[in-house]
């Protein structure tokens, strides 16, 4: 049992693009999707799908990488913690190597990049940078 299982994912995702595996499966809830989905969107993950067993599914996120075998993907760091939560305000989101990269950020409108909370001018807790 895992006191952060945000964190988990997140070590298991740059754990498998580290050693260029093809998908990594993972326990789902729904804040594990919703993470998954924004690194879809931004294109640092081919796909995922949930798929259910007996207790609470299984999440696959299938990993990508370039036609050279160069990973898209190059860091992923959890900021916000059980510890030390992270809240910032829509004009204090913090920009990810120089703008190349992307903060994931819970809102109350649901989980977002900085940049679709800026244009919605909505601030929330800092979950993870990806570049």
């Amino acid at each position: 049992m895992s006191s952060d299982p945000i964190a988990d994912m997140l070590a298991q995702i740059s754990n498998a693009n580290h050693k260029f595996l093809e998908f990594v499966d993972l326990p789902s809830s729904k804040i594990k999707v919703e993470i998954a989905r924004v690194l879809k969107d931004e294109g640092f993950v081919s796909s995922y799908k949930v798929t259910p067993d007996s207790r609470q599914g299984m999440l696959r996120v299938t990993m990508r990488y370039t036609k050279e075998k160069n990973r898209v993907l190059l860091g992923i760091k959890r900021v916000s913690r059980p510890g030390l939560r992270v809240y910032r305000g829509n004009h204090e989101l913090p920009k990810v190597q120089g703008g190349l990269g992307v903060v994931i950020v819970s809102t109350p409108k649901g989980i977002m990049t900085d940049e679709a909370a800026r244009k919605k001018k909505m601030g929330g807790e800092v979950l993870a940078y990806a570049w």
